[in-house]
């Protein structure tokens, strides 16, 4: 049951991810520097996802001293496939031209994002390697989620800036508001998720027992 909600948890995600990059407000700095890569260099936006990932799993194997962990590859993989695969299907449907449709596809986006991101990261199963950086600053800062997730932004802000990424208003939206979605939206999932995946502590069965036996 876990596995479910940790794939349906990446592939809410993903939709976001497309809307916003169909927004064409800019995305958030990561997805920025994916989108630049994939216009200037080549390739597909999800190919970059696992390229980047695999430099991300180095890196957070070296802040936290561990072995890296690959699984988090698996996460990038399913994420990389999530996105070109929500790009193809949304590009003949949606395509935003008016600003006021530009800004809810964005919104939707954003909100898609953090409730994506919150659902399957609860799971505790192989963290897309951005995502487990994020943790890892938390960690390593003792401050909250909305504060590393969005240092981890501006760095990758400034990256995508240095490599012509599609930055725009929804960039600088996503910096100030994707931490503060995700620190909402993490309470939240937890509950749903404890209450969806907690087997109940006594059976109708044992409920029958207790009034046979009175």
């Amino acid at each position: 049951m876990k596995y479910i909600f940790y794939v349906l948890g990446i592939f809410i995600l993903t939709l976001g991810i497309a809307f916003t990059i169909q927004s064409d407000l800019g995305t958030s700095p990561f997805d920025a520097l994916l989108v630049g890569l994939s216009i200037h260099v080549g390739l597909t936006v999800g190919s970059w996802e696992i390229i980047i990932a695999l430099l991300l799993i180095c890196c957070n194997s070296f802040l936290q001293k561990q072995r890296p962990e690959v699984l988090g590859l698996l996460t990038a993989v399913i994420t990389g496939i999530g996105i070109d695969m929500w790009l193809f299907l949304l590009h003949s449907v949606i395509t935003p031209e008016l600003w006021y449709s530009k800004v809810v596809c964005f919104g939707i986006g954003l909100v898609v994002i953090g409730l994506g991101t919150a659902t399957y990261l609860h799971t505790n199963f192989a963290p897309i390697p951005i995502d487990r950086l994020t943790l890892i600053i938390q960690e390593l800062t003792r401050t909250n989620i909305f504060f590393s997730r969005t240092f981890v932004y501006l760095v990758f802000l400034i990256i995508a800036v240095i490599l012509h990424g599609p930055i725009g208003v929804g960039t600088l939206l996503t910096v100030c508001l994707g931490g503060l979605i995700l620190n909402y939206f993490m309470p939240v999932t937890e509950k749903a998720l404890a209450r969806l995946l907690t087997p109940s502590s006594i059976s109708p069965n044992c409920n029958n027992d207790k009034k046979h036996s009175t």
